[in-house]
């Protein structure tokens, strides 16, 4: 039993799930109105209990659906259901039951605006986005749509309704995401092409696209990562600190542009997994203090 929780719990993917909670958190900080100390807890609760759910069972159905495909890869033959581990109708009926839990969630105790962004972010991914990755490198730019909704979701949860401040946090998101699935796609080539993805580390071998493209958005990151300042859901404090940590991640990006290396991608992955923590921190610390 203790074996099956924990392929269960690997099904989810849990390091993702910390990272889509963690934006929702971000988005539903800028959607509440006057101090964070006035928040609603009870509210916050269920709007991160529900996008967790549906986070969670997001990742299990793209499981589910790559199982073939992650058989052909070294670093995912090993995870439950290619290993053979899980019984392949338990897992979609796992999957399914975190969704409708987690949309249902929303639905009873956020609101309608928000259920429907999670059911969005689910059927986008799973029904778009997965199976386009094995026909068109533009696949990427397509998941980084549902990788961006869920700090709106947090908006609309504590706002009530889609708003510019929250916009601004899934632009900010999008573009964060590219560099960053850039450098995962680099690292992982060799995987990727010999399980049949077609992303731009696949089809341009050299690398230049990669490149290319992670440059273009990183340096477009460090502008609109302002965004929340010029819109007044934050003060200079941020606005100083998140363009110097964008520009930080831009300058990984220059450099994987000016030498495509594995090392490179490793440094450019690793500041994008750095800098969205460190964005969180900075826009609450920033609310906190009062700018």
């Amino acid at each position: 039993m203790r074996q099956v929780l924990a392929d269960l719990l690997e099904l989810t993917k849990p390091r993702i799930t910390v990272f889509v909670v963690l934006t929702a958190f971000l988005g539903f900080a800028a959607g509440t109105d006057g101090p964070l100390s006035g928040l609603d807890p009870l509210l916050l609760l269920h709007t991160l209990l529900g996008t967790a759910l549906v986070a969670s069972g997001t990742s299990a159905f793209n499981e589910i659906a790559e199982v073939d495909l992650d058989r052909r890869m070294a670093r995912t033959a090993t995870r439950p259901l290619p290993a053979g581990r899980l019984p392949f109708g338990g897992a979609v009926a796992f999957a399914t039951l975190l969704s409708l839990l987690g949309v249902a969630e929303l639905w009873v105790f956020a609101n309608g605006v928000t259920a429907f962004l999670a059911a969005l972010t689910l059927t986008s991914y799973v029904f778009v986005y997965t199976p386009m990755k094995t026909r068109s490198p533009l696949s990427t730019i397509v998941g980084a749509v549902p990788g961006a909704l869920p700090p709106l979701g947090g908006y609309t949860a504590a706002a009530g309704a889609i708003g510019a401040p929250g916009l601004a946090l899934f632009a900010i998101l999008f573009l964060w995401q590219m560099p960053h699935f850039y450098a995962i796609g680099w690292r992982h080539r060799e995987d990727y092409g010999a399980a049949g993805f077609r992303i731009l580390s696949t089809v341009d071998p050299t690398g230049r696209s990669s490149a290319r493209h992670a440059l273009a958005f990183g340096l477009l990151l460090v502008p609109v990562s302002v965004l929340p300042t010029a819109l007044g859901t934050a003060g200079l404090v941020y606005a100083a600190g998140a363009f110097l940590l964008s520009a930080w991640f831009a300058g990984t990006a220059v450099r994987f542009f000016r030498e495509t290396t594995d090392r490179a991608a490793k440094s450019m992955f690793l500041a994008s997994i750095a800098w969205l923590p460190a964005i969180v921190v900075l826009l609450l610390a920033d609310r906190v203090s009062g700018g």
